[in-house]
């Protein structure tokens, strides 16, 4: 339910606050007021498209801010749990939603900023909204299709889930069995192609690094002479028989003599160690430089082997294209392909079967889907019928037919909603046969019946001029239904029919006003008096008159009893 709605520099409307209570609430005002502003702040609550150009001229921001209550058990207060925000005590959130004339907006719920899409969570479980704009799909066969299978409950969903699921399934095996088939001649003359590319390379059998390291020990041998040298001269420098002072002899000196002293003090006991170990370390390093010469002098033939073994690997390279470390890739890729071209066949047969199967599911669930529209067209019919019959339209015969197509993204089901407007007229689809104001009350007639099977007790129902094309004794029908409607579920009404205004429990004045350079809206309740006023004016536009205002007594009056 939503008790409260506040928005501050919204279009026209530079601050207006209007409290709603259980019941039907109508808002009535003359044409261009600002009752679209009223709804257009309410649709951001709910998570709709922020639109800057309709922050009021001067304003660098438009707040909306709305108090909705949230049922313990319902998705909209599971969604605000995950999203860590803490309802009031009373089970009520505080929803605020801001739009910048030059910056992003934000949507604040609890004291918290949250994504737009958690707005529109949560209005999908509380707030149900009907523009003119709904009529439109009405003429569409998706929204049909989707408005058929909502009346056939929270199971239709989950199948229709599934069936999703299972036509996506279809599809990829399709693609994949048709890739394959397709691509056959194509695929198979490059496997045979991998193949002589794989006998290369396991002739060559590189290694990884190879490349690398095979120019670096060839640059030591090029360069054998200097590098002979240098560690020659070196090694004679770390350690010698001679009688030249080495590295080695050095450190060991300079060890022993600090070696008496370091029995009187642990520091330099310390650095008698450290010296020990560069000793050590000294005599390893030359003791290697030993073998590094003769590993060096030990296979003169070792060079050309190495530019012969660069070689064939730059060979490789070339017929390949890339270097060792890609062609070990491009081997481990081409392994996979001519493993996977070893069982074609069998992977042909498996893709096959597979689009077989998932065909198979699709049908099945296709079938179940059609079964289930069936039921609910026949039920939904009943119910819209009844309905229509309360809405001053007795003679009409709303019908809803399921007729079977070659299977779709939603089903194998064409939904077509049909209308007799009168006895012995056929049938034809909706969008053909009714007129503006019967689509109106054909929408009403389908909301009603969707709330009774779908919406808990209390669900929100907005309906923006759902009266539209409709008067006279129709209009009272309308106001009727409205009002019956209301009894068990909150609704908001935008309406310009006095006769539908009479059955309000709550009825709401949007008024312009301007001093002649800037138009301000006002939104006030309006009771007794003002609201006879309200009424008379829209029966006749003069608010004043008798006969007018007698007339506006009548209707609230005869309206009481629905009331």
């Amino acid at each position: 339910m939503l008790h409260e709605l506040s928005i501050d520099n919204l279009g026209v409307i530079q601050s207006a606050r209007v409290t709603f209570g259980a019941g039907l609430t109508v808002l009535t005002g003359e044409t261009g007021a600002g009752k679209t502003m009223v709804l257009t702040g309410l649709g951001l609550i709910l998570g709709g498209k922020p639109t800057p150009s309709a922050v009021r001229t001067g304003a660098d921001e438009a707040v909306a801010q709305a108090v909705l209550d949230v049922p313990d058990d319902s998705r909209a207060r599971a969604a605000l749990a995950d999203a860590g925000a803490e309802l009031e005590d009373d089970g009520t959130v505080i929803v605020a939603r801001t739009v910048s004339a030059t910056t992003r907006s934000r949507a604040i719920v609890a004291g918290r900023t949250a994504p737009q899409t958690l707005l529109a969570d949560i209005a999908s479980d509380l707030v149900t909204v009907h523009g003119q704009s709904d009529q439109v799909r009405l003429r569409s066969a998706a929204r049909q299709r989707a408005t058929l299978d909502e009346y056939a409950g929270p199971e239709q969903v989950r199948l229709l889930e599934d069936y999703r699921v299972a036509w996506a399934a279809w599809g990829d095996a399709k693609t994949e069995l048709e890739r394959m088939e397709s691509g056959a001649t194509q695929a198979r003359a490059d496997v045979a192609r991998l193949r002589e590319d794989l006998i290369a390379i396991d002739a060559v059998g590189p290694q990884p690094g190879e490349d690398e390291a095979l120019t670096a020990e060839a640059m030591v041998l090029e360069n054998a002479e200097s590098v002979r040298t240098g560690v020659a001269k070196a090694g004679q420098a770390i350690d010698n028989d001679s009688d030249q002072m080495s590295l080695v002899a050095a450190i060991e000196a300079a060890r022993r003599a600090l070696g008496d002293a370091a029995r009187h003090d642990p520091v330099l006991a310390e650095h008698e160690k450290r010296l020990a170990e560069m000793s050590y370390a000294a005599a390893d390093i030359s003791s290697d430089l030993v073998h590094y010469l003769d590993a060096l002098d030990a296979d003169p033939g070792r060079l050309e082997a190495l530019n012969g073994r660069r070689s064939t690997l730059a060979s490789l390279g070339r017929r390949i294209g890339r270097d060792v470390t890609g062609i070990l890739e491009y081997a481990a890729d081409a392994r996979e392909r001519v493993a996977e071209d070893d069982a074609w066949d069998e992977t042909l047969i498996q893709r096959r079967e597979e689009v077989e199967r998932t065909k198979a599911t699709v049908v099945e669930l296709a079938g179940k889907l059609s079964q289930a529209r069936t039921r609910a067209s026949t039920a939904l019919a009943e119910a819209v019928n009844s309905e229509l019959g309360q809405l001053a339209m007795p003679d009409a015969r709303f019908e809803i037919d399921v007729e079977p197509v070659e299977p779709g993204p939603s089903g194998a089901d064409a939904i077509v909603m049909t209308l007799a407007a009168h006895p012995g007229t056929a049938p034809r689809p909706v969008a053909e046969a009714a007129s503006g104001g019967e689509l109106s009350r054909i929408m009403l007639a389908i909301e009603v019946a969707l709330a009774d099977r779908a919406a808990a007790p209390g669900h929100t129902f907005v309906f923006d001029e759902v009266d539209a094309g409709v008067g006279g004794r129709a209009a009272v029908a309308v106001g009727n239904r409205l009002a019956a409607l209301a009894r068990t579920h909150q609704v908001i009404v935008v309406t310009h029919l006095a006769q539908v205004a009479a059955f309000a429990n709550t009825h709401v004045v949007v008024q312009k006003s301007t001093d002649g350079s800037i138009t301000t809206t006002a939104v006030v309740e309006v009771t007794e008096g003002d609201r006879v006023a309200e009424i008379a004016r829209l029966l006749s536009g003069q608010e004043d008159s008798a006969t007018a205002r007698a007339h506006a007594l009548e209707l609230l009056e005869a309206s009481a009893v629905a009331r």
